[in-house]
Protein backbone atom coordinates (compact mmCIF):
# COMPACT_ATOMS: atom_id res chain seq x y z
CA UNK A 1 0.00 0.00 0.00
CA UNK A 2 2.80 2.09 0.75
CA UNK A 3 4.05 2.41 -2.97
CA UNK A 4 0.13 3.70 -4.17
CA UNK A 5 0.34 7.02 -3.45
CA UNK A 6 4.29 7.17 -5.18
CA UNK A 7 2.75 5.38 -8.06
CA UNK A 8 -0.71 7.53 -7.94
CA UNK A 9 1.98 10.88 -8.16
CA UNK A 10 3.90 9.58 -11.00
CA UNK A 11 0.09 8.67 -12.94
CA UNK A 12 -0.73 12.57 -12.31
CA UNK A 13 3.00 13.77 -13.64
CA UNK A 14 2.62 11.87 -16.50
CA UNK A 15 -0.68 13.23 -17.56
CA UNK A 16 -0.13 16.55 -16.86
CA UNK A 17 0.40 18.83 -19.92
CA UNK A 18 4.78 19.84 -20.10
CA UNK A 19 4.10 23.19 -20.67
CA UNK A 20 1.71 23.50 -18.10
CA UNK A 21 4.08 21.38 -15.39
CA UNK A 22 6.71 23.95 -16.45
CA UNK A 23 6.37 27.25 -13.75
CA UNK A 24 5.55 30.30 -15.71
CA UNK A 25 7.69 33.65 -14.84
CA UNK A 26 9.14 36.73 -16.32
CA UNK A 27 11.54 36.84 -18.97
CA UNK A 28 13.47 39.84 -20.63
CA UNK A 29 15.56 39.40 -23.60
CA UNK A 30 17.45 42.05 -24.81
CA UNK A 31 20.09 42.86 -27.46
CA UNK A 32 20.71 45.15 -30.67
CA UNK A 33 18.77 44.67 -33.78
CA UNK A 34 17.82 47.19 -36.73
CA UNK A 35 19.93 50.01 -35.72
CA UNK A 36 18.80 49.84 -32.52
CA UNK A 37 17.63 48.22 -29.12
CA UNK A 38 15.35 45.50 -28.91
CA UNK A 39 13.45 45.13 -25.14
CA UNK A 40 11.44 42.42 -24.79
CA UNK A 41 9.88 40.99 -21.66
CA UNK A 42 7.18 38.60 -21.12
CA UNK A 43 5.50 35.52 -19.21
CA UNK A 44 5.91 32.55 -20.16
CA UNK A 45 7.24 28.92 -19.35
CA UNK A 46 9.69 28.89 -21.34
CA UNK A 47 12.62 31.53 -23.00
CA UNK A 48 11.19 32.19 -26.36
CA UNK A 49 14.20 34.66 -27.45
CA UNK A 50 15.20 32.14 -30.41
CA UNK A 51 12.14 32.00 -32.08
CA UNK A 52 11.45 35.99 -31.70
CA UNK A 53 14.95 36.81 -33.18
CA UNK A 54 14.17 34.34 -35.82
CA UNK A 55 10.95 36.27 -37.12
CA UNK A 56 12.76 39.12 -36.56
CA UNK A 57 15.34 37.99 -38.68
CA UNK A 58 12.91 37.43 -41.32
CA UNK A 59 11.93 41.28 -41.62
CA UNK A 60 15.47 42.38 -41.71
CA UNK A 61 15.56 39.88 -44.60
CA UNK A 62 13.09 41.29 -46.10
CA UNK A 63 13.61 45.47 -45.73
CA UNK A 64 17.22 46.03 -44.28
CA UNK A 65 18.23 48.45 -47.35
CA UNK A 66 21.63 47.43 -45.34
CA UNK A 67 21.13 43.97 -45.99
CA UNK A 68 22.83 43.09 -49.44
CA UNK A 69 20.71 40.15 -49.59
CA UNK A 70 17.36 41.27 -48.71
CA UNK A 71 14.44 41.33 -50.95
CA UNK A 72 14.63 45.12 -50.82
CA UNK A 73 18.38 45.12 -52.27
CA UNK A 74 16.90 42.99 -55.07
CA UNK A 75 14.43 45.51 -55.46
CA UNK A 76 16.52 48.91 -55.41
CA UNK A 77 18.67 46.81 -57.52
CA UNK A 78 16.29 46.43 -60.70
CA UNK A 79 16.92 42.15 -59.93
CA UNK A 80 13.96 39.34 -60.33
CA UNK A 81 12.87 38.32 -57.23
CA UNK A 82 9.48 37.16 -56.11
CA UNK A 83 7.81 38.59 -53.31
CA UNK A 84 7.04 37.05 -50.26
CA UNK A 85 3.14 37.50 -48.01
CA UNK A 86 5.23 39.37 -45.80
CA UNK A 87 6.51 42.13 -48.15
CA UNK A 88 2.85 42.12 -49.76
CA UNK A 89 1.35 42.99 -46.88
CA UNK A 90 3.96 45.94 -45.73
CA UNK A 91 3.22 46.84 -49.41
CA UNK A 92 -0.33 46.79 -48.80
CA UNK A 93 -0.42 49.08 -45.92
CA UNK A 94 1.85 51.16 -47.16
CA UNK A 95 0.38 52.54 -50.12
CA UNK A 96 -2.61 52.48 -47.60
CA UNK A 97 -1.05 54.97 -45.24
CA UNK A 98 -0.01 56.78 -48.53
CA UNK A 99 -3.51 57.30 -50.03
CA UNK A 100 -4.42 58.55 -46.85
CA UNK A 101 -2.05 61.00 -46.58
CA UNK A 102 -2.13 62.20 -49.33
CA UNK A 103 1.41 61.23 -50.68
CA UNK A 104 2.90 62.22 -47.17
CA UNK A 105 4.13 59.10 -46.67
CA UNK A 106 6.31 57.81 -49.77
CA UNK A 107 7.89 54.22 -49.65
CA UNK A 108 9.76 55.40 -52.77
CA UNK A 109 11.90 58.20 -51.08
CA UNK A 110 14.93 56.46 -50.93
CA UNK A 111 16.41 58.27 -53.90
CA UNK A 112 15.39 61.62 -51.55
CA UNK A 113 16.56 60.19 -48.12
CA UNK A 114 20.31 59.20 -49.86
CA UNK A 115 20.38 62.49 -51.15
CA UNK A 116 20.05 64.47 -47.90
CA UNK A 117 22.68 61.91 -46.59
CA UNK A 118 20.48 60.23 -44.33
CA UNK A 119 20.27 57.02 -46.59
CA UNK A 120 22.21 53.77 -47.03
CA UNK A 121 24.17 55.05 -49.38
CA UNK A 122 26.50 58.08 -48.75
CA UNK A 123 24.99 61.40 -50.37
CA UNK A 124 28.10 62.69 -52.45
CA UNK A 125 27.62 66.32 -52.10
CA UNK A 126 28.05 68.84 -49.45
CA UNK A 127 25.42 71.62 -50.66
CA UNK A 128 21.86 70.89 -52.15
CA UNK A 129 20.12 72.57 -55.46
CA UNK A 130 16.69 72.87 -56.31
CA UNK A 131 17.70 71.39 -59.93
CA UNK A 132 18.93 68.35 -58.36
CA UNK A 133 15.92 67.96 -55.85
CA UNK A 134 13.48 68.40 -59.11
CA UNK A 135 15.19 65.82 -61.16
CA UNK A 136 15.24 63.11 -58.16
CA UNK A 137 11.42 64.08 -57.98
CA UNK A 138 11.07 62.55 -61.27
CA UNK A 139 11.24 59.22 -60.33
CA UNK A 140 9.78 59.30 -56.55
CA UNK A 141 6.28 58.94 -56.12
CA UNK A 142 4.20 55.71 -54.76
CA UNK A 143 2.12 55.39 -57.67
CA UNK A 144 5.24 54.67 -59.67
CA UNK A 145 5.45 50.86 -57.97
CA UNK A 146 3.27 48.09 -57.64
CA UNK A 147 3.34 44.06 -57.06
CA UNK A 148 1.42 41.96 -59.71
CA UNK A 149 1.81 38.12 -59.89
CA UNK A 150 3.87 38.50 -56.73
CA UNK A 151 6.64 40.72 -58.57
CA UNK A 152 7.35 44.48 -57.82
CA UNK A 153 7.02 47.06 -61.02
CA UNK A 154 8.49 49.73 -60.78
CA UNK A 155 7.84 53.04 -63.98
CA UNK A 156 10.85 54.03 -63.68
CA UNK A 157 14.14 51.60 -63.03
CA UNK A 158 15.68 54.61 -60.70
CA UNK A 159 13.05 54.02 -58.18
CA UNK A 160 14.08 52.62 -55.28
CA UNK A 161 12.03 52.30 -51.90
CA UNK A 162 12.97 52.60 -48.40
CA UNK A 163 10.58 50.48 -45.73
CA UNK A 164 12.30 51.25 -42.80
CA UNK A 165 10.07 53.73 -41.49
CA UNK A 166 7.92 50.68 -41.28
CA UNK A 167 10.31 47.98 -40.57
CA UNK A 168 10.87 48.46 -36.44
CA UNK A 169 6.91 48.68 -36.42
CA UNK A 170 6.70 45.63 -38.15
CA UNK A 171 9.36 43.80 -36.17
CA UNK A 172 7.01 44.70 -32.91
CA UNK A 173 3.73 43.32 -34.55
CA UNK A 174 5.85 40.06 -35.56
CA UNK A 175 7.67 39.69 -31.93
CA UNK A 176 4.17 39.80 -30.21
CA UNK A 177 2.82 37.30 -32.83
CA UNK A 178 5.21 34.66 -31.58
CA UNK A 179 4.54 35.41 -27.93
CA UNK A 180 0.84 35.15 -28.71
CA UNK A 181 1.38 31.59 -30.64
CA UNK A 182 3.33 30.60 -27.52
CA UNK A 183 0.13 31.10 -25.23
CA UNK A 184 1.18 34.41 -24.07
CA UNK A 185 -1.14 37.25 -22.75
CA UNK A 186 1.09 39.27 -20.73
CA UNK A 187 3.92 40.97 -22.57
CA UNK A 188 5.65 44.13 -23.91
CA UNK A 189 7.44 44.69 -26.74
CA UNK A 190 9.97 47.66 -27.54
CA UNK A 191 12.44 47.59 -30.61
CA UNK A 192 13.69 51.28 -31.13
CA UNK A 193 10.75 53.43 -28.99
CA UNK A 194 8.14 51.19 -30.90
CA UNK A 195 6.02 50.07 -28.72
CA UNK A 196 3.47 46.93 -28.48
CA UNK A 197 1.99 45.76 -25.01
CA UNK A 198 -0.93 43.54 -23.58
CA UNK A 199 -1.82 41.98 -20.50
CA UNK A 200 0.15 42.90 -17.67
CA UNK A 201 4.15 43.13 -15.86
CA UNK A 202 4.92 41.02 -13.52
CA UNK A 203 3.41 43.26 -10.52
CA UNK A 204 -0.04 42.39 -11.97
CA UNK A 205 -0.22 46.01 -12.70
CA UNK A 206 -0.90 47.49 -16.91
CA UNK A 207 2.23 48.07 -18.61
CA UNK A 208 3.99 51.56 -17.93
CA UNK A 209 5.03 53.83 -21.56
CA UNK A 210 7.34 56.68 -21.55
CA UNK A 211 7.27 59.31 -24.50
CA UNK A 212 10.27 60.75 -24.35
CA UNK A 213 10.48 64.48 -24.76
CA UNK A 214 12.07 65.76 -28.24
CA UNK A 215 15.21 67.52 -26.97
CA UNK A 216 17.83 68.15 -29.79
CA UNK A 217 20.03 65.40 -28.61
CA UNK A 218 22.11 63.41 -31.27
CA UNK A 219 23.42 60.73 -29.53
CA UNK A 220 20.80 60.39 -26.91
CA UNK A 221 22.41 60.50 -24.00
CA UNK A 222 19.44 62.97 -22.43
CA UNK A 223 16.21 60.84 -22.21
CA UNK A 224 13.87 63.16 -20.55
CA UNK A 225 9.86 61.65 -20.89
CA UNK A 226 7.53 64.47 -21.49
CA UNK A 227 4.80 61.78 -20.64
CA UNK A 228 3.88 58.37 -18.95
CA UNK A 229 1.04 56.46 -20.51
CA UNK A 230 -0.33 53.25 -18.60
CA UNK A 231 -2.18 50.55 -21.25
CA UNK A 232 -2.80 46.96 -21.00
CA UNK A 233 -3.59 47.00 -24.64
CA UNK A 234 -0.99 49.02 -27.21
CA UNK A 235 0.59 49.42 -30.51
CA UNK A 236 2.41 52.88 -30.25
CA UNK A 237 4.99 54.51 -32.40
CA UNK A 238 6.83 57.76 -32.50
CA UNK A 239 8.68 59.52 -34.87
CA UNK A 240 10.66 62.92 -34.29
CA UNK A 241 13.53 65.12 -35.68
CA UNK A 242 15.55 65.65 -32.37
CA UNK A 243 17.99 62.52 -32.99
CA UNK A 244 18.93 62.66 -36.76
CA UNK A 245 19.58 66.16 -38.06
CA UNK A 246 22.49 68.52 -39.32
CA UNK A 247 23.23 71.87 -40.13
CA UNK A 248 23.87 73.15 -43.83
CA UNK A 249 25.18 76.47 -43.33
CA UNK A 250 22.32 78.02 -40.94
CA UNK A 251 19.73 75.71 -42.18
CA UNK A 252 18.97 72.49 -40.33
CA UNK A 253 18.55 69.69 -42.42
CA UNK A 254 16.17 66.65 -40.09
CA UNK A 255 15.86 63.08 -41.33
CA UNK A 256 12.43 63.83 -41.52
CA UNK A 257 12.16 64.48 -46.09
CA UNK A 258 8.81 65.80 -47.64
CA UNK A 259 8.45 63.39 -50.54
CA UNK A 260 6.51 66.09 -52.20
CA UNK A 261 8.78 68.60 -52.49
CA UNK A 262 12.02 66.71 -52.07
CA UNK A 263 12.96 68.84 -48.89
CA UNK A 264 13.41 68.29 -45.13
CA UNK A 265 10.50 69.27 -43.31
CA UNK A 266 10.91 72.61 -41.73
CA UNK A 267 7.27 73.29 -39.89
CA UNK A 268 7.46 73.16 -35.73
CA UNK A 269 6.14 69.84 -34.81
CA UNK A 270 9.00 68.10 -32.90
CA UNK A 271 7.65 64.50 -32.05
CA UNK A 272 4.43 62.42 -33.39
CA UNK A 273 2.95 59.54 -31.44
CA UNK A 274 0.46 57.53 -32.76
CA UNK A 275 -1.60 54.44 -31.05
CA UNK A 276 -3.15 52.31 -33.89
CA UNK A 277 -4.41 49.06 -34.79
CA UNK A 278 -1.01 47.75 -35.04
CA UNK A 279 2.49 49.12 -34.62
CA UNK A 280 3.53 49.34 -38.22
CA UNK A 281 0.88 51.14 -39.55
CA UNK A 282 1.03 52.84 -36.07
CA UNK A 283 5.34 53.17 -37.60
CA UNK A 284 3.71 54.54 -41.01
CA UNK A 285 1.17 57.14 -39.95
CA UNK A 286 4.08 58.57 -37.29
CA UNK A 287 5.74 59.25 -40.21
CA UNK A 288 3.34 60.94 -42.21
CA UNK A 289 2.12 62.92 -39.25
CA UNK A 290 5.99 64.29 -39.14
CA UNK A 291 5.63 65.05 -42.75
CA UNK A 292 2.66 67.16 -42.65
CA UNK A 293 2.92 69.17 -39.67
CA UNK A 294 0.41 69.88 -36.54
CA UNK A 295 -2.71 71.00 -38.19
CA UNK A 296 -2.36 68.28 -40.98
CA UNK A 297 -1.29 65.58 -38.93
CA UNK A 298 -4.88 66.08 -36.73
CA UNK A 299 -7.00 65.76 -39.67
CA UNK A 300 -4.76 62.62 -40.93
CA UNK A 301 -5.84 60.77 -37.64
CA UNK A 302 -9.21 61.85 -37.25
CA UNK A 303 -10.15 60.19 -40.99
CA UNK A 304 -8.23 56.74 -39.90
CA UNK A 305 -9.94 54.90 -37.26
CA UNK A 306 -9.37 53.16 -34.61
CA UNK A 307 -5.63 55.34 -34.47
CA UNK A 308 -4.71 58.73 -31.88
CA UNK A 309 -2.12 60.75 -31.63
CA UNK A 310 -0.27 62.90 -29.26
CA UNK A 311 1.81 65.70 -30.95
CA UNK A 312 4.73 67.51 -29.38
CA UNK A 313 5.10 71.03 -30.93
CA UNK A 314 7.59 73.76 -30.53
CA UNK A 315 6.65 77.44 -29.76
CA UNK A 316 9.13 80.62 -28.43
CA UNK A 317 8.42 79.99 -24.79
CA UNK A 318 9.14 75.45 -25.07
CA UNK A 319 6.82 72.97 -25.45
CA UNK A 320 3.31 72.53 -25.81
CA UNK A 321 0.87 69.28 -26.24
CA UNK A 322 -1.58 68.77 -28.79
CA UNK A 323 -3.50 65.57 -28.63
CA UNK A 324 -6.43 64.28 -31.12
CA UNK A 325 -9.66 64.24 -29.40
CA UNK A 326 -9.98 60.17 -28.45
CA UNK A 327 -6.35 60.25 -26.88
CA UNK A 328 -7.33 58.82 -23.46
CA UNK A 329 -4.04 57.30 -22.32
Amino acid sequence: MAGIPLLLATVLLLCWPEDEARAMKYYHNRGFIFGTYYSIKYEASQDMEKEILSALGEVDSTFSMFNANSIISAINGNQDVTTTPLFEEVFATALDVSESSFGAFDITIAPLVNYWGFGFENSDTDSHTSAEVDSILQFVGYRNVDILNHTVYKADPRTQMDLSAIAKGLGCDQAAAVLQSHGCINYMVDIGGEIVVQGVNKKGKPWSVGIVKPLDDPDAYEQELMDTIFSSSLCMATSGNYRRFYYEGTEKRSHTIDPRTGYPVQHNLLSATIVASSCMQADALATACMVLGPKDALELIARMPNTACYLIVGEKDGMKIVTSPNWNY
